[in-house]
């Protein structure tokens, strides 16, 4: 899909990903499928809606996924 989007979860990172992390990807997803890299005056609400919206659910994943072998981190 992109290539700047990274895995970001162990073991492909060492540790939780970051908020600013999480942004950037979210960030590269809404650019892809939008077609925007900025957007336009007019569309940037909707477009950071977007970016809000991809952080959150991405967040939300992150914290929901288990890799095997890894530990449960501490809730």
């Amino acid at each position: 899909m992109c290539r700047s989007i990274k895995t970001l979860r162990p073991p492909a990172i060492p540790e939780k990903a970051t908020e600013e992390e999480i942004r950037a990807a979210a960030l590269q997803y809404v650019r892809k499928v939008s077609g925007f890299r900025v957007p336009a005056a007019h569309n940037r609400e909707v477009f950071e809606a977007a970016v809000d919206a991809v952080a959150e659910a991405t967040a939300a994943l992150l914290d929901g996924v288990h890799v095997r072998g890894q530990a449960a981190a501490p809730a």
